[in-house]
């Protein structure tokens, strides 16, 4: 894993700012989110209403709160919204009453294998209300009436996402997606909010060769949104990634696109072996994160997702435990080193022609011999060279020769630069 760098601890301080709010699919706390995020890189902010068809769904009522508890019989909130939004579940209808506990108990998650945590759940597109606890917390309340309030909104407004574009030296585009509707749950969220925010940073220090388009939006609905609305920008997307549970301490995974062999599954499963980091490549499924969504049969976007442990992959998945202890500036650091080592390769990846076919064409009287000169890697550099040319026939890219040769990629890369410039070669 990385070592802790200043850009760890820079989103380790945004996970920290992100952790109290009370986000969901829509609502004010999406937008705060946005706003502070917007502090790291300019933002253009979507407004969508309610009521908006996209694709097959429709864009929800939006849902606010302001407060909710449970008190007992001498006024004490048992219960409380103020200390930890999981404790309510997420899109609840307003209620005031006053209930027996053995009425209160039909509307009460708690996770009796794990007594102390509280659990995270929503109940989007159904009328429901109620509230998440610790087992132990339950355990503890006496019989007796309850005074109950969740004071909510549930009403006409929007549904809230935001991009950020990295311009590139082409129109084709990259696309880093992560989701931004979960309340305070660090690793599921916020950590693949700040990698991907301080991977645009790092992107926009250099032009890229391609266009980098990052998405902040809710989970599904907010995916499918983006589509819906993007269908022409869509048919430039050439690669992408979806970033999500990015900071706990477990080995990095890549999940393939789709297709399986989309340029970005090969970049990674490169990358990964090449760095000699724990890590698992798991095939794609249609269930997890929003690659499902880009990866539908009717884009087929070339689209992965990386994660340290995957989604519902470790048992504080979806709880109170999946909190600021849980998730750490090293594996963050770790997480988007490896996004930019990607993205790096993704960048440099072309298809060359070699414009002397006929026999090995001379190196050394274009100086391509004397450059290599007491260079301690003048061997693997020769050796790229000759593999440069060799597999320069406008059908295998870089990754290519990576590949087959078992040459570090980017030695590869800087022989196609030399042989380029040398005129041996072209794109």
């Amino acid at each position: 894993m990385a070592p802790m760098t200043t850009a760890g601890a820079e989103m380790y301080a945004l996970v920290e700012r992100l952790y109290p709010l009370c986000r969901s699919i829509t609502g004010d706390g999406v937008r705060a989110t946005l706003e502070i995020v917007g502090e790291y890189v300019p933002l253009q902010v979507h407004e969508v209403p309610t009521g908006t068809p996209v694709l097959d769904w429709t864009v929800p009522q939006e849902w606010n709160i302001r407060d909710a508890y449970i008190a007992d019989s001498t006024g004490r909130r048992v219960v409380d919204f103020a200390e930890s939004s999981l404790h309510v579940l997420g899109y609840s209808v307003p209620v005031s009453a006053t209930m027996p506990l053995a009425e209160l108990r039909g509307h009460l998650h708690t996770l009796p294998d794990h007594p102390s945590w509280v659990p995270y759940r929503t109940s989007y597109y159904q009328p429901e209300w109620g509230f998440c606890l610790a087992q132990e917390t339950l355990d503890a309340l006496p019989d007796g009436e309850y005074e109950v309030r969740i004071d909510s909104t549930l009403a006409d407004g929007h549904l809230t996402y935001a991009e950020h574009v990295v311009p590139g030296q082409v129109a084709d585009e990259v696309i880093v997606s992560c989701h931004v509707c979960h309340p305070s749950l660090a690793n599921d969220n916020l950590a693949g909010i700040a990698v991907a925010v301080f991977l645009a940073r790092a992107l926009a220090e250099r032009t890229p060769y391609y266009t980098y388009r990052f998405i902040f939006a809710p989970g599904t609905i907010g995916a499918i949104t983006w589509l819906a609305r993007n269908a022409e920008r869509v048919e430039r997307v050439r690669h992408g990634l979806v970033l999500a549970c990015a900071g706990d301490p477990g080995r990095l995974t890549y999940k393939r696109s789709r297709r399986g062999d989309a340029e970005i599954d090969r970049v990674l499963r490169h990358v990964l072996a090449a760095s000699e980091r724990p890590h698992h490549i798991a095939e794609f499924t249609p269930y997890g994160y929003d690659e499902r969504q880009y990866c539908s049969p009717g884009f087929d976007l070339g689209v992965g997702s990386l994660s340290r442990t995957p989604y519902a992959g470790y048992p504080e998945y979806h709880t109170s435990a999946d909190n600021l202890d849980f998730v750490s500036p090293e594996a963050m650091a770790d997480t988007l080193a490896v996004c930019r080592e990607a993205f790096a390769v993704l960048d440099r990846n072309r298809r060359y022609v070699n414009l002397s076919p006929y026999g090995e064409p001379q190196l050394g009287r274009r100086g391509l011999y004397d450059s290599l000169g007491g260079r301690s890697d003048a061997k693997e550099a020769q050796m790229a060279m000759l593999w440069v040319l060799s597999l320069s026939d406008g059908e295998h890219s870089l990754l290519d020769v990576a590949e087959r040769s078992g040459l570090p990629f980017g030695a590869v890369a800087a022989a196609a630069d030399a042989l380029r410039g040398a005129e041996l070669i072209k794109v």
